[in-house]
């Protein structure tokens, strides 16, 4: 249940439109609901301001469509990720108002009430085009959230020269979150160039002796550039939520300013 709904039912309660009894009935399924496979954390956007999310990734397709349907039942954003073909074509035919982002692999179906836009904005750094699925995760996940998101692709350090003609880029930037397999250095050299927190996301990419990211993380975790965080490996999602905290906390600091 979104808070909207729950401020607007405890509004009913307080002007006696309904009663307490019925009131406890639409609350019943707080904090969760228990679908014997799985149970929704229906108290997640109270306590964190966004509904619980689906990692598809392991589930079978009637399990993701029953959740989603529990979470979009509720008035809340649906957001699923790591949706495979079968899945993204399952919540499309499900929901007609279903948004599939192929290739972040994921699907969202808005909630009633439209996310609050944040105010400052997340950069988004690709190393090749390779990583791509795992920067355009985090870049959805980060706009679904309330963010507005830049993106900077294909500035790897191979060709340094890319990454620094668009260093103005920076300048706008609350939270910039690098994306790198291989060796994982493009963190380390966005780092020591802004004077924002660096959200770096090692990835899958690589040669044999990358051991599918193991080389770009723990190279990510030795960066010398002080600011640099790192997520585990392919974890676009986490990186786009991390950033949208920190944006959302920079939003507050601006609008107590304002004030």
């Amino acid at each position: 249940m979104t808070p909207e709904r729950i401020q607007v039912l405890l509004e009913a309660v307080q002007s006696g439109k309904v009663d307490v009894k019925e009131a406890m009935k639409t609350l019943a399924h707080l904090p969760f609901e228990d679908l014997g496979f799985a149970r929704i954390d229906h108290h997640r956007s109270l306590r964190q301001g966004f509904p619980e999310v689906i990692f598809s990734e392991g589930k079978t397709v009637a399990q993701v469509i029953e959740i989603s349907k529990r979470i979009v039942d509720s008035g809340a954003t649906l957001l699923a990720t790591r949706a495979d073909d079968e899945k993204r074509r399952a919540l499309a035919q499900t929901f007609e108002n279903a948004q599939c982002h192929d290739l972040a692999r994921i699907v969202v179906v808005p909630g009633e009430s439209p996310v609050k836009r944040q105010m400052g904005t997340i950069l988004v750094v690709a190393a090749g085009t390779s990583d791509l699925p795992v920067a355009e995760e985090a870049v959805v996940t980060a706009d679904v959230m309330g963010n507005p998101v830049e993106t900077l692709y294909d500035v790897g350090v191979a060709g340094i020269h890319r990454l620094l003609a668009s260093h103005d880029r920076f300048s706008s930037a609350s939270v910039v979150v690098v994306v790198a397999g291989m060796e994982g250095a493009l963190p380390s050299v966005v780092g020591g160039l802004v004077d924002v927190p660096v959200i770096a996301v090692p990835t899958s990419i690589g040669y044999g002796a990358s051991f599918h990211g193991l080389a770009a993380l723990l190279g990510m975790l030795n960066s010398c550039a002080s600011g640099v965080t790192v997520v585990n490996i392919d974890n676009g999602f986490g990186a786009g939520v991390a950033a949208s905290k920190i944006n959302r906390l920079k939003s507050r600091g601006e609008e107590g300013e304002e004030s």
